[in-house]
């Protein structure tokens, strides 16, 4: 059985840290304790995986502003974190209520532990539980696969698979196309819609074919049901493309895609381009979706690209969706953007969308340019533009940092330390300033700032960079510094 949230919390070693929940989040002691973790890195949201107990003392946190506060807690919220738990001291007297508020709205529950304990002690008590339950769960996940195989060498169908794995682990379990039809089933019925069922893809070639659906009986080990399903993906996939091989041309669009995706030799690309329907010298556009439910979105995905541009072909890939759109006529990489910027994405996933290519030799340097412009994009939600981003893609790629950081210092070194100083925000008025084409009142709408407060620091930074650059010929060189600034 998982270890819930709140018998984690009468573990001695944490319970000696005198923890408080602080917001009120549902069902907040029932949740699944998957793994304990401690950082202080506030860009940690990435690196995890979902069910984790993080620790935190705090002190990276005390030191940011309450919109870099609000977005770490989101972001921890959007990976599935379990928890977090943050040690209140001379650092960190209290956890800022607006943070509070943030978390308990995104789904994240905030606990203070009111005392110091050694984070290692915690880690060591829970964790050692927790890697003996996950070996079990995949001894007895191998377990099933394995029968299973066995029950497709000797002509299993589907529904026969999946009685095999219902034996194995006391659970129900179906199979279901990605358009909602049942494909297979075993065990006791059940709904989709029930928050106790586990949900694995199964793709077949790299494309989402299937969905595994597992439900546990009431009380049942949804770990189990988790490590089995997917132990049991491969097999799956095996019975399917026995079942429906894809075509030609879908075969082709897949067999693209991974080349694309591997940086392959232009004859290969010229060649797999036109079986897969996109012309050789067509111009296209590569799209990169970074979500933990990139499988699920790929049905999604295609149908919008169907919908604005000639051709198109995706190809999905553990937390990563890569797609690749034929552009011309009336399709435009503008109408591609807009159409992406209207796509229902769950909330943490990000996506990209690279430079035009001309050509399908050009997609892997789309698609490359894509992925880079993730690093520079400083949001980290929404559609991030490569073509917005080409100065900081074309400086990462020509200059090195310290000609970058001499640059920057040359033009604005007195408006980089008034910054550090005063913790001031004039690097960043700047350069929203130069991005408007320096509208003020634009610039002073994107700032959320009077438009006399922005007339105020626009005098400040005139005075500290050697007056107003307009009419001067210094712009360009100022607006270079505020996007190298940015990398």
């Amino acid at each position: 059985m998982p270890i819930l949230l709140g018998a984690a919390l009468e573990y001695q070693s944490l319970r000696s840290a005198e923890p408080k929940l602080l917001n009120d989040v549902p069902e907040t002691l029932a949740r699944p304790v998957r793994w304990v973790h401690s950082s202080e890195v506030l860009d940690i949201a990435p690196l995890l995986s979902g069910g984790e107990l993080l620790l935190s003392g705090g002190q990276a946190l005390a030191g940011v502003t309450a919109e870099r506060q609000a977005d770490y807690v989101r972001d921890l919220a959007a990976r599935g974190v379990a928890a977090l738990a943050l040690e209140t001291g001379p650092a960190l007297p209290e956890v800022p209520a607006a943070m509070l508020e943030v978390a308990e709205a995104a789904g994240l529950p905030v606990i203070e532990l009111r005392q110091v304990v050694p984070f290692v002690g915690v880690m060591q008590e829970i964790n050692s539980l927790l890697v003996s339950e996950s070996v079990e769960h995949l001894q007895r996940g191998d377990q099933a696969s394995h029968a299973m195989a066995a029950e497709l060498a000797h002509g299993g169908g589907l529904d026969q698979l999946l009685a095999v794995l219902a034996e194995r682990t006391g659970a129900s379990a179906r199979l279901v196309s990605p358009s909602g039809l049942t494909l297979g089933a075993a065990g006791g019925t059940f709904s989709s819609d029930d928050g106790s069922v586990t949900v694995v893809d199964v793709p077949v070639r790299g494309v989402l074919a299937a969905r595994l659906e597992v439900k546990m009986p009431d009380g049942g080990d949804a770990g189990l049901a988790r490590v089995a399903g997917e132990r049991s993906v491969d097999i799956l996939g095996l019975a399917l493309l026995q079942r429906m091989p894809p075509g030609l041309k879908e075969l082709a669009g897949i067999e693209l895609m991974r080349a694309i995706n591997s940086g392959s030799q232009e004859w290969q690309l010229q060649q797999l381009g036109p079986a897969s329907g996109f012309p050789v010298d067509g111009a296209v556009a590569a799209v990169v979706i970074r979500s933990t439910s990139a499988g699920h979105l790929r049905p999604a995905v295609d149908a919008l690209l169907r919908g604005c541009v000639p051709h198109s072909a995706s190809y999905a890939n553990n937390a990563e969706l890569i797609a690749l759109a034929s552009l011309g006529g009336s399709a435009t990489r503008q109408m591609l953007l807009e159409a992406l910027r209207a796509l229902d994405v769950p909330s943490g996933s990000v996506v990209a969308v690279g430079p035009t290519g001309r050509g399908i030799s050009e997609a892997p340097w789309s698609l490359a340019e894509a992925r880079r412009a993730f690093d520079l994009d400083t949001t980290g939600r929404g559609v991030v533009d490569a073509d917005t981003l080409a100065v900081e893609l074309l400086a990462g790629e020509s200059l090195d940092p310290a000609t970058r950081e001499g640059f920057v210092l040359r033009q604005l070194g007195a408006v980089v330390e008034h910054d550090r100083l005063k913790k001031s925000e004039l690097m960043r008025t700047l350069a929203v300033w130069l991005d408007t084409g320096c509208n003020t009142a634009q610039a002073a709408r994107e700032l959320h700032l009077e438009r006399q407060s922005l007339h105020h620091r626009l005098q400040r930074i005139f005075e500290l960079c050697g007056g107003d650059p307009r009419g001067s010929g210094r712009l360009a060189a100022l607006h270079l510094a505020t996007r190298l600034e940015r990398l």
